[in-house]
Order: structure tokens, then sequence, then C-alpha cells
């Protein structure tokens, strides 16, 4: 196996040529000019950045407490460049695809299904978190999250302990994660209690570790929820209506919703929503796109259930929980608009992308088990006591599984071809949205004679216009970000 490892050393360069791509595409399409959230960010912070009375408050956790650090930094020795923190966001992605390249690589999963994964890595499904600098550090979080489920893996495939599974729910929920700490706090606590039924199983005992590494994901989610339910936030669009209002004139509000939301993991929104009207047929390839990844989800717990791959492996068993919580958190949170297009955004694709991640993992797992007769690595730990079917059965099965590898091979092609559509599209765009953020440049120099519609449509905040000059007052008071070198 060292060998192979050593001739598959080359996967390493993919992350870094994806994070250049994204770089590139950033450069392409985006200008160094603030708009959206940063609006209410300086408001905030600037241009005070060290008063302690701005960091310890009783929503510190909230805030994501790694963006101060880092907004030290952005401003004395980058002005307050957006650029740069869209470039940090590109290498923090790059370090999620370090780490799914360190698993690929310790479990031999198959080349054609790594650089699928790879593909929706560094697909522009993304865009709007990747041009949005406010967002670098969600990026870091979700690098984060698939770095803990990778040390969580290794501990449960060879028994050994690790002290970073008590140390990084602390850093992550309380230093970067921000909202998403939800979902990686529930696959947590739903892996931890999955492997302590299946040690139970095995031991008819009780391991008290599950409890303990529990302790230490509650702990910390217990302090943000705590510090969560002093934050204000703002919802503009919001209808403010009960549950039971919007239910009752939109019953299938829900079930359209999720769909939808699926559908975004073949087909970008805006991509797909050109091919809609093009094709002017309705929603019918929305559905069947939503459709066929969910069916991806189930094929994929199938076949996790099937070869008992969790048993050795339970990393992508984990993200797939995690792209269903996403999946479920986000309508939780956002049908509240009472628009069930809403979870097709691309802001939601880097919550999402976990799922189709542990859906191409398991593919390619399983398909190494059909050929081999075990996972296509020497069992170890656990393994030993629980190993796959034997050879020869898989041999003789083989055949029943036709369906399966057709259906598991049709949906990576429309993942990968609905992906690849996206990406070019947006790469299309990268010039037209480059005009658009010129546009807002010109508008914040001439801030105070643009007439308020027009301000808070360009800069796309919709809090009051006078938010909007009060936060580019203080830019340029300060000669920061576009207002450098005035």
């Amino acid at each position: 196996m060292n060998k192979r490892m050593k001739k598959r050393n080359w996967l390493f360069l993919v992350p870094i040529f994806g994070t250049i791509f994204i770089v590139g595409y950033i450069l392409a399409a985006a200008n160094d000019v603030v708009y959206s959230d940063y609006i209410r960010l300086i408001n905030s912070y600037l241009p005070d950045i060290w008063n302690p009375r701005k960091f310890f408050v009783a929503d510190l956790f909230t805030r994501m407490p790694i963006n101060f650090l880092e907004r030290i930094i952005n401003v004395y020795l980058f002005g307050y460049s957006t650029i740069f923190e869209m470039i940090l966001g590109a290498i923090c992605l790059g370090l999620s695809a370090v780490v799914l390249t360190i698993y690929c690589q310790e479990r031999q999963i198959g080349t054609g299904w790594y650089l699928l994964l790879m593909a929706v890595m560094f697909s522009l499904n993304k865009w709007e978190m990747v041009t949005n600098g406010t967002g670098w550090c969600h990026f870091l979080a979700f690098a984060g999250f698939y770095f803990h489920y990778l040390i969580w893996d290794r501990a449960w495939r060879e028994e050994k302990e690790s002290k970073l599974l008590f140390l990084l729910p602390w850093l992550i929920t309380l230093g970067t994660a921000g909202p998403y700490c939800g979902s990686y706090s529930l696959v947590l606590l739903l892996t931890y209690g999955f492997c302590c039924f299946l040690d139970w199983k095995q031991t008819k005992r009780l391991n008290y570790r599950y409890g303990v590494y529990g302790f230490h994901v509650l702990a910390p989610l217990s302090l943000y929820l705590l510090s969560n339910s002093f934050a204000v936030t703002e919802h503009a669009g919001a209808t403010g209506r009960s549950l039971l209002q919007v239910l009752g004139d939109h019953k299938d509000l829900f079930p359209k919703f999720i769909i939808k939301s699926f559908s975004s993991m073949a087909v970008g929104e805006e991509a797909l929503m050109e091919l809609l009207t093009k094709q002017n047929q309705g929603m019918a390839l929305c559905y069947l796109a939503g459709g066929l990844v969910l069916l991806g989800y189930l094929l994929a717990l199938w076949m996790q259930l099937r070869a008992h791959l969790y048993k050795t492996t339970i990393f992508p068993l984990m993200l797939i929980f995690a792209g269903g919580c996403n999946h479920l958190l986000v309508l939780a949170a956002r049908w509240i608009f009472e628009n069930s297009s809403y979870g097709m955004s691309s802001r939601y694709a880097l919550q999402y992308q976990a799922g189709i991640f542990g859906i191409l993992l398991t593919f390619g797992l399983f398909f190494s088990w059909m050929k081999e007769g075990q996972t296509g690595i020497k069992p170890e730990g656990r393994a030993r006591r629980n190993r796959f079917h034997c050879r020869t059965r898989v041999q003789r099965k083989r055949m029943t599984f036709f369906p399966e590898k057709v259906m598991a091979i049709l949906i990576s092609l429309v993942i990968l071809a609905g992906n690849g559509y996206t990406t070019y599209k947006e790469i299309q765009k990268a010039p037209a949205r480059k005009e658009y953020g010129q546009k807002v440049e010109a508008a914040a120099r001439n801030y105070q004679e643009v007439p308020d519609q027009e301000l808070e449509d360009l800069f796309q905040y919709r809090h009051g216009p006078e938010k909007i000059r009060n936060a580019l007052g203080i830019l340029e008071e300060n000669k920061w970000n576009l207002y450098k070198g005035n």
C-alpha cells in the first residue's frame, strides 16, 4: 500500500491548482469594494478595532472571534481589503480539499472518484460565498469540521484516543464556526451515539469515553447558544407570519424547499433557472435534479449498510449526516421567507456539498469493496473483528449489484455534468460581475449624491441608506478600502 500511496503523491497538487483556480476567478469577477454584509461589519467594528468593548460582548461567540484577529491584520497590512479576505477564503477551501485528499490517500479511493470529489470542491456553485469576503471564516470552519471528522475516523478505525477530539470542538464551535456549529455538533453527537451503539452491540458494555466526547461537544455548544440568545439578527424580507399560517397557505412549501435545495447541488441556481427559462417547461428539470441527488443520499446509505463500510471508516457516513443536517437546518431557518427557491441560493452550497462528498466517497469505497471483497486496504483495528464478506461471496453476488452500479454512475455523472456546467456559466459571467463591482465602486465614490433606493440596491443592504453612508464615511475618513491613496 505504501508504494501505491507514493505513486499518488501528485494528488496533493490538485488542492493547490484548485485554489489557484478560485483565486483567478476572484480576480476576474470581484472588485476591492465593500458591499452587502460589510456595511454592518464596518458600522459595528470600525475604526476602533482594538476596542475591547466591541469584542467582549454578550453575543461574542456568534461573531466568530477569529474575525477579530483577521480584521486587525487586514486593516493594518492591507487597508481593509475585501480581495484579501476572498483570497483567504479560497485558501481555506483549499485546506478542506487537503483534508479530503489525505483521507482519499489513506483509504486508497479511486483516482476517478477523487477527481470528481475535487470537481465539486472547487465548483463555482458557491460563487456567492467566494466573492463575498465576509464569508472567509466559513470556509475555515468547514475545513475544521472535516479535519475533526478525519481525526475521529482514525480513532474509530484504530481504536486509539486523540486529545484533539477534546480540544477541537471548543476551538471550532467558539472560535470560527458561528451558526454552522449547529450541524457540526449534531453530526458529532449522532456519530458518537451510533459508534457507541456499535460497540455495545459487539461487547455488551457501554464505553464511557463516548459520554466524555459528547460532553466536549455539548459544553461549547451550550456556551454558543447562551451567547446567541443575546444576539440581535436582521432578516430583511421575512414575512413575520407564524409557521401554522405559512403552512396553511403553502402546504407544499417544505417538500418543494427541500427538493429544490437538493437540486442546487446538481446544477447551481442561476444556471438552472436559465435552463428552465430556455426550455419553458416549468420546474420539471429542477425536481428531477433534486430527486436524483436525494436518490444519491438513499443509495449511499444503502451501500453503507449493505457493505458495512462504516465498520472500517466512519468518515463518509459523517459527511452524509452533515449534508442531510444542513439541508434541514437551512429549511428550519429560512422558511420564514415563504419562498421555496430560497434554499437553492449559492450561499448554501458550502453547507450542502458535505453530503455530496460523503455520497461520492461511499460510491468509491463500495466499488472497491465489490472489486476486492473488502474496502481495498488491509483491515486494521476494529476491522480485524468486523471483516467484510469474503471475495468469493462478492463474486457470486456481483451481478446483483448491477442496478446499484448503474445508479451510482448515473448520479455521479449528473453531479459532474451539472457542476461543470455551473462552473462554465459562472466563468462566463465573471466580467459582468466585475462590471457590477465597478458600478458599486463608482457609487461609493459619490455616495452622498446617490439616491437612497439606488444606494440600497447597488450595495445589496436594505437596512437603511444612512447605514451605508455611515459605513462608507468611516472608510473614507480613514482612507481604507477603495479610498486608499485619496
